[in-house]
């Protein structure tokens, strides 16, 4: 399971969307997880799903590896669903079994809530599949660069957020790595009731934290000796430029929100 995890993760291909602006790609993502929270009908997620689809075809991402990626989330997606279908408030009786009822507003709340986790993580995962670490970072200082004049620190900002996200696929190996070798020394980490399972969990947090610690001074060092001191007076080899494709990428989302807009208005 731990190897579902793809966010973080950077799928070098020569792709319209990996050839695009990260800052095109960045407010791509927001437009596009604001077009997800505006849908309140089930045919406003058939243009989400579209926009979607479109955005995976035009990356040349691998199908199984954006399913993959919905994976681990498949137990916080059935308790999402179950938390809101049973215990949703409200609306015309469905279905009344004992004790358990359904009611249709709370059988609608399941299926929205379920629906935006999946497309917001979707869509989050391509953001970080087709843009390198590196461009990420760019792309997020060059936004937030306006900020500076009040104080705010965007290179150190966007740095951080972009190691982050860096390690996230670093650490998830070796959390399976350690998970394997526990697990030939005799540890379960399946069976038993919660509590078990929980205390059963420490042989494998304590060596990952020692490891992140561990990889979190060796990165200091390493940038300490190459002279780093932040985004003061650096240049760069590649200039952020927007291009055609990128004003039609950002003209797309556009349209995307504008038509979840207009559903909550025909409604």
């Amino acid at each position: 399971m731990l190897r579902d995890i793809t966010l973080g993760q950077y799928y070098p291909v020569d792709s319209p969307v990996h050839r695009l602006d990260p800052r095109t790609k960045i407010l791509m993502t927001v437009g596009f997880v604001v077009a997800v929270f505006l849908v309140t009908e089930l045919w406003g997620y058939l243009v989400v799903l579209a926009f979607l689809a479109l955005a995976i075809y035009l990356s040349r991402l691998p199908i199984k590896m954006m399913l993959r990626s919905i994976r681990p989330l498949r137990i916080l997606l059935i308790f999402t669903f179950v938390l809101n279908l049973f215990f949703g408030a409200g609306g015309r009786e469905l279905l009344r079994w004992g004790f358990v009822v359904i009611r249709d507003e709370g059988l609608n709340n399941a299926v929205h809530f379920s629906l935006r986790l999946v497309f917001l993580v979707v869509g989050s995962s391509i953001l970080t599949l087709t843009t390198a670490p590196v461009t990420l970072t760019d792309g997020i200082e060059k936004l937030a660069s306006p900020l500076k004049r009040i104080g705010f620190p965007a290179h150190e900002m966007a740095m951080m957020m972009t190691i982050a996200l860096r390690f996230i696929p670093t650490l998830t190996e070796e959390a399976d790595k350690i998970m394997k070798a526990q697990t030939a020394r005799g540890a379960d980490f399946t069976s038993g009731n919660l509590k078990q399972r929980a205390t059963a969990m420490i042989p494998l947090l304590v060596p990952l934290f020692v490891s992140a610690f561990r990889r979190a001074g060796d990165l200091a060092m390493a940038m300490e000796a190459r002279c780093y001191h932040g985004g003061e007076g650096r240049t760069r080899l590649h200039v952020l430029k927007f291009g055609a494709a990128d004003f039609s990428a950002l003209a797309a989302v556009g349209l995307l929100i504008f038509l979840t807009v207009l559903q909550r208005r025909v409604m």
